[in-house]
């Protein structure tokens, strides 16, 4: 089975959370299965140094107005298309806004273009390769399906996953003359939302499959708390969606041959962990503690909770502990915490920005893991947590309650618990939860068991890469679909 991927986004190539993870990952945890995937991303300059040997599959005099050649590459182990349009793409810093953080304005156009390559792609534009599905994750890439649908190529099974419903690629309706679709494309069964332009709520009316990252957030984004103002097509949609649970790349993220720790450790060599956080309280300049080492490594927004844990820490230096954070995020909140920095300078390190590197440093040498946000579809920090015997706290919500077991006094006793966490989602709910990560580090047999169990837990894509096969199956076969829901 062939499935192309479309993708914004792909690690280690090019990053900026959670959906490069997955659409780096999951096409390795696909191939025990028999599913080959290949993606197609933008030829960020990042991704055009990375490839070697490429060949041209096809190329683009006038793709929205400029030139483009799609090539065809292997790099880091991906089976790639690469969109190398530089017009749209070869641009300094961040995929999608400018050094100051403002998005581009022609973000619409960019990713329209990396969409209709997609859609020919799998129409059969490739010699000697055709999808059997095609997979897009995010707005960026939703406009894939809806170019398919208008096109009239519904036989080849279209799925969306929503990783973030926050994030719509919303953009002014004018710009639909521009897209090259039909006018009954801009329709409230395609891309209109609310007067303008919806490119993920495109998507979603354009899928055979939805697919969110969590049953939680599958639950959740039904409602107009969480669904974003696109909770009616939910709705709609609700027999065609799935909560599918992301897993990590356990390769990469193994702390027993992780190049960028200063030791190396298992779950059965607790003890050798220790030095990672004698250097990474070293590398910010921290003063030596026997309380907890908090760590956050997290957008520095709202939806993280980010304030909520910059109004809380002074709690955690003054009943003892320690405090690390990396991110970058909204200017505000990054100003809250240098300050916190200035005035705590040997209890608080602040790195803003992302290194990958760093994140994997934190993650070996914390204590504790602070994942507070107000929602989330599903998470990998507290994954990765798990994996590096780093104790998560985080707000009940989304994939977060669903992947950790509360330190509850039950849990606690049948030697399951996880982590901690915590409601109501705010500086009260935090401030508790704080507290009871005090309590329970003082209590050093519970810690070590909520370590212990953590460092246990299958954090790997086994079995939702396995419900994705069976949902690829389900697609191409809709007569056991149909037999499995009646």
């Amino acid at each position: 089975m062939n499935i192309l991927s479309v993708t914004a986004e792909i690690f280690p190539l090019v990053k900026t959370g959670g959906l490069a993870d997955v659409a780096g990952s999951l096409p390795k945890a696909l191939r025990a299965h028999g599913i080959n995937t290949r993606s197609i991303v933008p030829g960020y300059p990042a991704v055009m140094r990375a490839l070697r040997g490429t060949s041209v599959v096809s190329q683009y005099d006038d793709l929205f107005g400029e030139r483009a050649t799609l090539l065809a590459a292997e790099p880091d182990g991906l089976e790639l298309f690469v969109l190398d349009a530089p017009a749209f793409f070869d641009r300094p810093g961040p995929p999608y806004t400018d050094r100051n953080g403002r998005e581009y304005e022609d973000n619409w156009k960019r990713f329209a273009a990396l969409s209709l390559v997609a859609s020919q792609i799998a129409a059969g534009l490739v010699a000697n390769w055709r999808p059997d599905i095609i997979h897009a994750h995010d707005w960026h890439a939703a406009l894939s399906l809806v170019y398919l649908k208008y096109a009239g190529n519904g036989s080849i099974p279209r799925i969306m996953t929503v990783h973030n419903m926050a994030f719509q690629g919303q953009f002014p309706a004018y710009h639909f003359r521009n897209l090259g679709l039909p006018d009954e494309a801009y329709s409230i069964d395609g891309v209109e939302y609310y007067g303008d332009l919806g490119y993920l709520k495109g998507g979603l009316q354009a899928a055979d499959a939805i697919t969110v990252v969590s049953p939680t957030y599958a639950r959740e984004v039904m409602s107009p708390a969480f669904g974003m103002g696109l909770e009616g097509v939910m709705n709609a949609r609700h027999a065609d969606v799935v909560g599918i649970v992301n897993g990590i790349d356990m390769d990469v993220w193994d702390p027993a041959s992780d190049p960028y720790i200063d030791q190396t450790y298992s779950a059965r060599t607790p003890l050798r962990r220790l030095p990672n956080r004698q250097a990474l309280l070293d590398l910010f300049g921290l003063e030596n503690t026997s309380g907890p080492v908090f760590a956050s490594v997290n957008r520095l927004t709202w939806q993280k909770g980010m304030d909520l844990l910059a109004a809380t820490a002074r709690e955690i230096v003054e009943a003892g502990g320690t405090l690390v954070v990396q991110g970058e995020g909204d200017a505000g909140i990054e100003r809250a915490f240098l300050e916190l920095m200035r005035r705590f300078p040997h209890r608080v390190g602040v790195r803003i920005g992302f290194d990958e590197a760093l994140a994997h440093r934190i993650h070996a040498g914390a204590d504790a893991m602070l994942v507070p946000s107000r929602f989330e579809p599903c998470g990998l920090t507290q994954l990765y947590a798990l994996r590096y015997g780093c104790v998560p706290v985080v707000s009940r919500t989304g994939g977060l309650s669903e992947t950790i077991i509360d330190a509850n006094d039950a849990a606690l006793h049948a030697q399951v618990a996880t982590g901690i966490q915590f409601a109501p989602i705010d500086a009260h709910g935090l401030r508790l939860a704080l507290r009871r990560a005090f309590k329970l580090f003082r209590r050093r047999g519970d810690w070590e068991g909520l370590r212990r169990q953590g460092m246990k837990t299958d954090c790997s894509w086994h079995r939702s890469a396995a419900r994705y096969a069976e949902l690829y199956g389900e697609l191409l076969n809709p007569d056991i679909r149909l037999a499995g829901s009646a």
